[in-house]
């Protein structure tokens, strides 16, 4: 028989931390620990109430369909899986992408400054 060896993720550089107790701190962080909070779990998931408040104390964490729906639902949860898979190149290119969405409004909001400023100096 083996030894049961839990679901401990390898430290990095902080305290030991299971996948439970990681995935409640980042929901917590995103959505604080109300009620409001719970319900908002039961909405993006389905899940029930007590399986939601479960999540958020770090006593159980997602897994299956529920994890997907977190993972649609939540940037911080996606990103945490991401990591946790090793697949940081798919986590970089999603960040890009948003540097140039961002770079993209940016250069029309400029744009836009120039050519008023074009216009009050005729």
């Amino acid at each position: 028989m083996f030894p049961k060896t839990g679901k401990k993720f390898p430290e990095d550089g902080t305290a030991s931390s299971t996948y439970a107790s990681l995935i409640a701190e980042i929901l917590r962080s995103e959505l604080g620990s109300s009620h409001q909070a719970h319900k908002t779990l039961m909405r993006w998931t389905g899940a029930n109430e007590r399986t939601a408040k479960n999540w958020l104390s770090g006593t159980n964490g997602p897994s299956g369909e529920h994890l997907l729906q977190l993972m649609r639902n939540s940037d911080q949860v996606f990103e945490f899986v991401l990591k946790l898979s090793h697949r940081p190149a798919l986590l970089c290119s999603r960040r890009l992408e948003e540097v140039r969405n961002s770079l993209q409004v940016t250069a029309d909001l400029l744009s836009e400054v120039i050519e008023i400023q074009d216009r009050h100096a005729q």
